[in-house]
């Protein structure tokens, strides 16, 4: 039996100082974690045990449709240089040398080390399907470490692996995992939504996030409450409604107006007096074929050879969003054009830049010129307004297509709330959200790259194609301390809370309250219920506030109606309190709770 006094449960009446969400405040108020440094953090005795069951349903949901491994964290770089990572992850990759020189890394994921396993094992499409698992630290050299277990260093995941001999075989294994991640999540309380995502510099094609709504959430979703459609903000699209274009001034060619000093869309718009729905945003970036770092881990902006001017044009009143632009360049980051880089494609100072008279590349395989992408918002539109790139010029009567050739169309813009749902034409809303899962079709990202093959039916060598799924383990709890607290503390679905029930004595002097709390308790246990007795010689408030603050999701109080037979059973979500029999108190929990948990 659990008893309060002889354990490690160090509650604050105050939270850190520091603390800004509802998960971080009450992860720490109730003793389940402390700091040991920036976005590092211990897991103490209530922390743990919750880890513990959440990593339980993990592990049971996967081993129904994979097989769990236990690799190392601590990774040689010849690894994460041939997938490429080496150089793409920069300073989020905690980096370190042996004592011999040699680079190591400590692992963000685990494609290269079981991709690697793939390469030497994996001989014969009859292997094929393989899907592989663990539960794992992994290492982030977060830059920006807050909000408790949100945002941190080190962190619990599970990651998974899928291996097939073709797409159609990888459509299975994703959908496979998409299911026992909906299992997983709804045997852990969770209220939940699947939405679509951006791969990221995972890479690959389809992708899909598993989100909770909440304040703390750093992501935003947009949705449609009437259709269901909903995506991540790096992904969504939407309807747009339509702009009536300027009438043509003059014979209709592109018309040069005197702008002085108007550098802004708002001062421009304004001066013309047009909206800047009819305006051009023209955007000046680079991409370095090579980056060099300088004092403390700064890039060098300064050109490269090989270094690529690439030129998005948006609607005026629209704003970029940077992952659909990495899409766009298959992968590749982008930086702002220095004042020199500007001068040299468009011969014109910053504020008055625009697409005319300037040879783009037919094609983002034609190297040699620089890219002209536009937004698909301005895909056949007319006469807009654009810089003239001359100092305080601008040009009207501009025509996509017609006065200048993009390199390509792309949806390049961030969705705003307010404007129509793609799927019914009802408006969409965003909200924040923190994600709790993430599946990737990764494709032959990693199994090319890194070589590994099989033999397909014919004899013929072939490259497997991958998937990868992640859990945050940490994600989960602080999902559902976020979806689930109040003034007073948190409350979590008897899965994943530390304990079903606390049996509070409110006198532990008072040897019959005593006694008949520790009777209640035993029974309890017996029946298979986790239970804590809190048999601290404590005043009962100081008692009931703990119980509040700390998730378990009923409490029984013990206290003067022993002598009528019965105890006060609080259910923490609700506060709602109603009175039970001591000698069917075991069957009055199996009503509230479910039967009890198998204990592993």
């Amino acid at each position: 039996m659990h008893r309060w006094s002889q354990l490690f449960i160090p509650t604050l009446r105050e939270a850190p100082a520091d603390a800004e969400v509802a998960s971080h405040k009450f992860l720490v108020r109730s003793g389940y974690i402390r700091q040991l440094a920036a976005g590092i953090y211990s897991y103490l005795f209530l922390g743990q045990r919750s880890f513990n069951k959440i990593i339980g349903i993990v592990r049971e949901e996967m081993d129904r449709i994979g097989q769990e491994f236990y690799l190392p964290a601590l990774h040689p770089h010849e690894l994460s240089e041939a997938s490429g990572r080496w150089s793409v992850m920069g300073d989020n990759l905690f980096r370190l040398k042996d004592r011999k020189g040699a680079d190591l890394c400590l692992g963000m994921t685990e494609e290269e080390v079981m991709t690697e396993i793939a390469r030497k094992e994996l001989r014969s499409y009859k292997q094929l399907p393989q899907i592989w698992y663990q539960i794992q630290s992994k290492f982030r050299d977060e830059p920006r470490p807050k909000s408790g277990l949100l945002r941190v260093r080190q962190f619990m995941m599970k990651d998974s692996y899928s291996f097939d001999i073709d797409p159609a075989g990888l459509d299975v294994s994703y959908q496979r995992h998409r299911d026992a991640y909906c299992r997983i999540f709804d045997r852990c309380g969770l209220k939940y939504l699947v939405i679509d995502a951006h791969s990221g510099a995972m890479g690959g094609s389809q992708s899909e996030e598993f989100m909770v709504y909440t304040p703390a959430g750093e992501d935003r979703v947009v949705s449609c409450e009437k259709c269901g459609y909903a995506a991540n903000l790096e992904k969504a699209i939407s309807g747009l409604q339509p702009v009536a274009d300027l009438a043509p001034e003059g014979n209709g060619e592109p018309l040069e107006v005197h702008t002085p000093g108007m550098k802004t869309i708002e001062d421009v718009a304004r001066f013309l007096g047009v909206s800047p729905k009819n305006k051009i945003k023209t955007l000046a970036l680079m991409i370095d074929s090579k980056e060099e770092r300088t004092g403390e881990g700064a890039r060098a902006h300064t050109s490269q050879p090989g270094s690529r001017a690439v030129v998005v044009l948006m609607r005026g009143d629209h704003q970029l969003n940077e992952a659909k632009l990495s899409t766009a360049l298959a992968g590749k980051e982008t930086r702002p054009m220095q004042e020199d880089e500007i001068l040299q494609l468009f011969k014109s100072p910053a504020g008055f830049l625009g697409p005319l008279g300037i040879d783009w590349a037919k094609s983002l395989d034609e190297t040699s010129k620089a890219v002209l992408l536009v937004d698909k918002a301005l895909e056949g539109r007319a006469n807009v307004i654009a810089g003239a790139n001359k100092e305080d010029y601008h040009v009207k009567n501009i025509t996509p297509g017609k006065n200048f050739q993009p390199t390509a169309y792309a949806d390049l813009r961030s969705v705003a709330t307010g404007e129509p749902c793609p799927n019914c034409g009802s408006t969409l809303k965003m909200d924040t959200a923190v994600e709790i899962g993430h599946i990737f079709k990764l494709g032959y990202k990693y199994s090319q790259s890194m070589g590994a093959r099989v033999l397909d039916k014919n004899g013929k060598e072939v490259t497997p194609i991958m998937g990868s799924y992640g859990i945050g383990i940490e994600r989960i709890l602080t999902a559902a301390i976020e979806q689930s607290n109040d003034e007073n503390g948190f409350w979590l679905s008897r899965q994943i809370a530390p304990f079903d029930v606390v049996v509070t004595p409110t006198n532990v002097s008072d040897q019959k309250l005593k006694s008949t709390a520790e009777d209640i308790a035993a029974r309890l246990e017996s029946a298979g219920y986790d239970v804590l007795l809190d048999d601290r010689d404590e005043r009962p408030g100081v008692k009931f506030k703990d119980a509040d603050l700390v998730g378990i999701p009923f409490r029984v109080n013990v206290g003067k109606k022993v002598t009528e037979g019965t105890v006060e059973v609080v259910r923490r979500s609700t506060r709602e309190s109603t009175d039970a029999s001591i000698g069917a108190i075991a069957e009055y929990i199996h009503q509230m709770l479910g039967p009890a948990q198998k204990q592993k």
